[in-house]
């Protein structure tokens, strides 16, 4: 790949299509990007996690068509069988939100492809699956994506599993929406895809078209405020007449909640995190305060590390090491929930559990709307601006005992 750096013509076409640029003066640098891509993780790390997520968070709707222009011609590259002007036609067609006009005692399946993140699948998956299974009440309803994302719900007997594994690079991740063609290609099923990685956004052709129920969330609700969760919803009713959908989780899993259950979790993006040393003075402040605290420690990695020097420095905090779904049965246990904007803030909203959420590092105003925590609780959101420990450690120790604690923790 020459002497540039994935990461550097990740940012140069992102820069060029935030520009307006179009797709021509990129397709050089964006071709050199996907070639590395195809069998290397670093390359799809930028190619994902700059590019396609530079596009997509900031939920403007021209940003979308730089995406799929873009994203068409890296699967036409990876995949010969593909050409970019089909993907495109057929995504044109799928993109606009069209009523379920059959009847439902005639669907025997549902499958509900997921977002693959974690806090996604609470708060825009989870309102699928409760429509679904309300519009669709003889048929199986399946979740497809990863076990560690179905755990969420695996205590509700009407959602089964279709695993999938989702790869690194950039050919490991199509294989994994080819693989989903043939499994998810049958005679009475309906496919509803809520703006999923599993087809890199509507891109990739999963079932027949007739079958395929598209939410693209990116460029939905044009220019409003609303939440995921709010536009989730509208889009539920405008396409299966299910017009009360709400977040929900229900792990399947045992465990005892605290007072204030917390996530130092920011999802491999250091931009959401408040500088030291607010974690461990926000810990100290809830224990000076008498309020027990139990701090999930993560995935492990330089996030663990962060949740072990700031448990060290705090006092009397619990640490919790296990799978998400079970920290999400504490977040349901405990009075209160406080964390960066990440996958607890949107389990705890689902559970009507208070929370404080501090919010920074949003590349745009509308990410911020469209990522709110959405639930029936009392909520407090800390839009961070300027992330001054102090200044965010005040407003954050205010919020928790601003609200009033619920549960049994």
């Amino acid at each position: 790949m020459g002497s540039t750096s994935p990461d550097a013509l990740a940012l140069e076409i992102l820069d060029a299509s935030l520009g307006g640029a179009g797709l021509r003066p990129v397709l050089p640098a964006f071709r050199e990007l996907v070639e590395a891509a195809c069998d290397s993780a670093e390359a799809s790390r930028a190619l994902f996690g700059i590019l396609a997520e530079g596009l997509s968070d900031r939920f403007e709707p021209r940003l979308v068509e730089a995406y799929a222009g873009l994203f068409a011609e890296a699967i036409a590259f990876a995949l010969p069988q593909c050409k970019a002007a089909d993907l495109l036609a057929r995504y044109e067609r799928v993109r606009r939100p069209r009523r379920f006009e059959g009847r439902a005692e005639r669907v025997r399946n549902v499958f509900v492809l997921s977002r693959v993140t974690l806090g996604a699948d609470i708060a825009v998956t989870s309102l699928v699956l409760d429509a679904v299974k309300r519009r669709f009440p003889e048929a199986r309803v399946f979740l497809v994506g990863s076990e560690k994302n179905w755990q969420l719900f695996a205590a509700d007997a009407r959602v089964g599993c279709v695993p999938v594994t989702y790869g690194r690079s950039l050919r490991e991740r199509l294989a994994a929406g080819l693989e989903l063609q043939a499994r998810l290609s049958q005679a009475g099923s309906v496919v509803i895809d809520p703006d999923s990685r599993l087809t890199q956004l509507g891109l990739l052709p999963v079932c027949p078209e007739e079958d395929y129920f598209f939410f693209e969330s990116r460029g939905y609700g044009g220019d409003g405020e609303e939440s995921l969760a709010e536009l989730t919803r509208r889009w539920l009713d405008q396409t299966f007449g299910v017009a009360d959908a709400w977040p929900w989780i229900a792990p399947a899993v045992e465990g005892e909640g605290a007072h204030v259950a917390i996530s130092f979790g920011v999802g491999d993006n250091p931009a959401k995190r408040i500088p030291d040393p607010f974690e461990e003075e926000l810990l100290r402040g809830l224990s000076r305060r008498g309020l027990e605290a139990l701090v999930d420690k993560g995935a492990g990695g330089e996030e663990a590390a962060r949740v072990e020097r700031a448990v060290a420095g705090s006092g009397q905090v619990r640490m919790f090491e296990g799978s998400f779904a079970a920290f999400a049965t504490r977040i349901m246990r405990s009075r209160l929930y406080v964390g960066y904007d990440s996958a607890g803030q949107h389990a705890a909203a689902a559970a009507g559990v208070p929370l404080v959420t501090v919010f920074a590092g949003f590349p745009s105003p509308r990410f911020f709307a469209r990522w709110q925590p959405t639930g029936p609780g009392p909520k407090v959101v800390i839009r961070v601006d300027d992330p001054d420990p102090a200044a965010v450690l005040r407003q954050t120790l205010e919020a928790v005992m601003s609200l009033p604690p619920s549960g049994p923790g």
